[in-house]
């Protein structure tokens, strides 16, 4: 697995991690659908947040979080409405961004709730 690979699944565990210490329950990972993967989908409060996870070893570009494209939404968008209709909820439902800078020096997390609406 490449370098770039093995960073974001580690960037993906140490969201996960930080979000269940604030109380979110995980309900899936990697969920794929068509060209789009939704990295964590959580639950809380009676709310579906579908997170999206950016990972870097160093902000030296930007934060993590401003590397959302609108073509990553737009793609985010369609396989979280195909989440939800398999699961047949009727949950709200919200979008974050989970920006994570990891290296030997650092590890900083950044969780950015209603990061973008769907509509």
């Amino acid at each position: 697995m490449s370098y770039h690979k093995q960073l974001g699944r580690r960037g993906e565990a140490v969201a996960a991690e930080f979000l269940q210490k604030k109380g979110y329950e995980i309900l899936a990972r990697n969920f794929y659908y068509k060209k789009a993967e939704l990295d964590l989908i959580v639950f809380k409060d009676e709310v579906v947040v579908i997170v999206e996870v950016k990972t870097r070893n160093s902000d030296f570009f930007g934060d993590p979080q401003r590397f959302v494209t609108p073509k990553k939404i737009k793609l985010m968008v369609r396989a979280a409405d195909a989440f939800v209709q398999q699961k047949q909820w009727n949950y709200e439902l919200r979008f974050d961004i989970v920006a994570v800078v990891l290296n030997s020096k650092q590890r900083q997390i950044t969780h950015i709730t209603d990061a973008f609406y769907h509509f």
